[in-house]
């Protein structure tokens, strides 16, 4: 089976043309967790798989590490955009792909011939509390207070087509992530677990944040939480409309235009190698 390892910020995924490689359904989470596994498979923060679509130009079908379907990947659907050009499966340099029934809209810029980044229309963020979802008493979770390990935390809740939790502090280079995230991502205000921002501000256009996904632990970026995490800060009134985000593996660069009510977001795709995957020990 061949496929391609690529990395947006450090946030890398194993992709896969489902045009061309078919894996039966049912056997999919089983071959997402070997082939995530960075000892004994290809290694990476989960799988993609790009499909043909009758909705949109492509499909991403996208998977966490641990074998479960996810929504959205900002990260990830930038190196789509560059997987379906570079190898020649379309000449557009805008394009649509579908996940879970959500269409975003892609303007692919080029760097000799190849595409080098990638600006993604993501959307109007969802700050419903029902539909992020997040159990709260209002209707929007922003400055939410939240005890986790016996500790108050104030969040802002987003969601961009995946549910997040936006904690604002200082000191977030120090922080024991892999402490504490996994009692954010399980905590019963979330129905459907969440993944974690942890956010310090350094001024307002720049803000650096870690993150604690859903299914997979910390990653390098996560492209809809640097989303989330814009949003979470215009909401409190910490930032401007634009802001470039630090990730541990890299920069994102974030707008959200309140008049039209949608977020974009511009930052790199990389291709690492390609491969085959024979069989796993």
């Amino acid at each position: 089976m061949k496929f391609t390892k690529m990395q947006g910020c450090g946030n890398d995924y194993i992709y896969i043309d489902g045009a061309k490689e078919r894996i039966a359904q049912e056997e999919k989470a089983e071959f997402v967790r070997r082939a995530s596994d960075r000892h004994f498979g290809v290694g990476g923060d989960g799988v993609i798989f790009i499909n043909p679509s009758d909705e949109a130009d492509f499909e991403m079908e996208m998977y966490n590490a641990d074998g479960s379907r996810a929504e959205m990947c900002g990260n990830g659907i930038r190196c789509v955009a560059k997987f379906v050009y570079d190898k020649g499966l379309t000449d557009k340099t805008d394009i649509s792909v579908v996940s879970c029934g959500r269409i975003k809209y892609l303007q692919l810029f080029l760097k000799d011939g190849k595409v080098d980044t990638v600006r993604v229309n993501m959307g109007a963020p969802e700050l419903r509390a029902e539909w992020v979802p997040v159990v709260c008493a209002r209707e929007q979770a922003v400055d939410e207070t939240i005890c986790v390990q016996g500790q108050d935390y104030k969040m802002t809740c987003v969601s961009m087509g995946n549910p997040h939790a936006v904690v604002f502090m200082d000191g977030v280079r120090e922080l024991d992530i892999e402490k504490i995230g996994p009692f954010f991502e399980k905590h019963e205000r979330f129905p459907r677990k969440t993944n974690t921002e942890f956010v310090e501000v350094i001024d307002r256009q720049t803000v650096l944040m870690r993150v604690w996904e859903r299914g997979t632990g910390e990653t390098l970026a996560c492209g809809t939480g640097a989303c989330a995490t814009v949003v979470a800060c215009i909401l409190n009134g910490l930032t401007d409309e634009t802001v470039t985000v630090k990730l541990l593996g890299g920069e994102l660069t974030i707008t959200w235009d309140r008049e039209a009510d949608l977020v974009y977001m511009t930052g790199p795709a990389v291709t690492v190698f390609d491969g085959d995957i024979c069989e796993f020990i």
